[in-house]
C-alpha cells in the first residue's frame, strides 16, 4: 500500500517537472517572438505594457518609403576629333584641291537657273546634260558688211617665208561670219567634278564685194580645242568663282607659205560670276616651234599672252568685251579690244554689231593694227 502510494507521488511529481518545463517553454518562446497581431482589438488584450506599446508601433508604424535612387546624369561623351582623310589618289587630289579653293570666303550656292556659267559650261550636277549634246561655244554671227580702217596687203612675219611681197588688191569692206560649236566628250571625270569638253571655232573673211578678184575668202582661221573643266565656289572682289580649267588650243589659217599663219597655246580659264554678269580670265603659254618652222615667232608680241572678257546680259541683250594684252611695255606693248553687241530684232531674230581695234582681228593680221566695225545677224547665244 505504501508501495503504490510512493509510486502514485512519483509519478505525479514527474508530471509536474514535465508540465513546468514546458510551461516555462512556451513563455520563453512568446517572450522571444515578436508580437505581430493584425488588428488594434489583439493590441488592447495584451496584458504586459511594453508588449501592448509594441503592438500598436507595429500597426501604426508606415510603411517605409522606398528608396529613390537619384537620376544619375550621364556625362556628355566628348566627341573625339578624327583626323581629316588625307587624298590618296590623284583623282582625289584633284578634287579635293578644286572643292576646296578659298580665297575669301565661299561663294553662294550655284543655281542652275540663274548662273551664267552654269548654263555655258553644265558646271552643276542639276544642269548636267549628258555626252555629245552640240550646243554653242563662241558667237555665233552673219556679218555682210564688215569695214577695215587699214587694208593689210602685204602680210609680213620675222620668218622671211612668211613675208608677202606682192600687194594683194584688197575691198576695206568684206563679210564676216563666225561658226563655233562644243559638245561634253567626259563627264565627271574626278568624282562628280571635272569634264573634257572639245570645241570648234571658225572665222572666215570673205570679200564678197571684190568682183575684179572673184570675191576670194581672204582669210579664215581654224580653231580646235579640248578643255578640262571644274566647278568651284568661292568669291573673290564680289564676285562668285565658279570655273576653273585648263585648255589645249591649235589655231591656223591652213594655207600655204607666205600666208601660213599658226601657233599652240595652253590656255587656264578662270571664270566669275554675279547676277548677269560673267568674267573669263584667261593667261596663256605658247608651245614653242623649231624656229625655221616657226611661221609667227613674235606672235605673243602682238596678239598678246591672255584676255579678259566680260558679259553682261541685259533684258534680251547681250554685251561682251574683251581685253587682251602682249604684257610687255615699250615697242613689245601691244593689245586688243573687241565690243560685241547682240540685241533682239523681231520674234528669234536677233541682230549683231562689232568693234574690233588692236592687233590681230585675224591671223593673217596679227601684227597689223587697224579698226573693224561689222553688222548682221546673231545666229545663236553663247550664254
Amino acid at each position: 500500500m505504501a508501495f503504490k502510494q510512493f509510486e502514485r507521488t512519483s509519478l505525479q511529481l514527474s508530471m509536474g517537472i514535465v508540465l513546468s518545463f514546458l510551461c516555462a517553454s512556451v513563455t520563453y518562446a512568446d517572450t522571444l517572438a515578436p508580437a505581430n497581431p493584425a488588428t488594434v482589438d489583439a493590441c488592447v488584450a495584451l496584458a504586459s505594457n511594453a508588449d501592448r506599446l509594441a503592438c500598436y508601433d507595429s500597426v501604426f508604424k508606415p510603411a517605409a518609403l522606398p528608396v529613390v535612387q537619384a537620376a544619375v546624369i550621364p556625362e556628355p561623351v566628348k566627341k573625339i576629333d578624327q583626323p581629316a582623310v588625307q587624298p590618296e589618289t590623284f583623282k582625289e587630289k584633284v578634287v579635293d584641291t578644286v572643292s576646296n579653293i578659298k580665297v575669301i570666303g565661299k561663294a553662294p550656292t550655284l543655281e542652275p537657273t540663274t548662273s551664267l556659267l552654269d548654263q555655258r559650261w553644265e558646271l552643276s550636277e542639276k544642269s548636267k546634260l549628258g555626252v555629245w549634246n552640240i550646243r554653242a561655244y563662241q558667237p555665233v554671227y552673219l556679218l555682210p558688211v564688215f569695214w577695215t580702217s587699214d587694208k593689210n596687203e602685204f602680210p609680213s612675219s620675222p620668218n622671211p617665208n612668211n613675208t608677202v611681197t606682192d600687194a594683194q588688191n584688197l575691198k576695206s569692206t568684206e563679210s564676216k561670219f563666225q561658226i563655233s560649236l562644243k559638245t561634253k566628250a567626259w563627264e565627271n571625270i574626278f568624282g562628280n567634278n571635272g569634264d573634257l569638253w572639245v570645241g570648234y571655232t571658225q572665222s572666215s573673211r570673205w570679200q564678197t564685194f571684190n568682183a575684179e578678184e572673184s570675191r576670194p575668202f581672204r582669210e579664215t582661221n581654224y580653231e580646235p580645242e579640248a578643255s578640262l573643266m571644274f566647278r568651284t565656289n568661292y568669291e573673290l572682289l564680289g564676285l562668285d568663282g565658279r570655273l576653273l580649267g585648263v585648255t589645249l588650243n591649235h589655231q591656223s589659217n591652213g594655207r600655204s607659205d607666205p600666208l601660213s599663219r599658226s601657233w599652240n597655246r595652253v590656255i587656264f580659264n578662270v571664270g566669275l560670276e554675279r547676277g548677269n554678269f560673267a568674267l573669263m580670265l584667261r593667261p596663256w603659254i605658247r608651245l614653242e616651234e623649231d624656229s625655221k618652222d616657226d611661221n609667227n615667232p613674235d606672235m605673243e608680241d602682238y596678239i598678246g599672252r591672255g584676255d579678259l572678257t566680260a558679259f553682261y546680259k541685259w533684258k534680251q541683250n547681250d554685251f561682251s568685251l574683251m581685253l587682251r594684252h602682249s604684257l610687255k611695255g615699250g615697242d613689245d606693248s601691244h593689245g586688243a579690244v573687241q565690243f560685241d553687241w547682240a540685241f533682239p530684232i523681231s520674234g528669234k531674230l536677233r541682230g549683231h554689231f562689232q568693234l574690233f581695234n588692236g592687233y590681230g582681228e585675224s591671223l593673217i593680221d596679227y601684227n597689223h593694227r587697224a579698226t573693224y566695225a561689222g553688222l548682221g545677224v546673231s545666229l545663236l547665244n553663247w550664254y
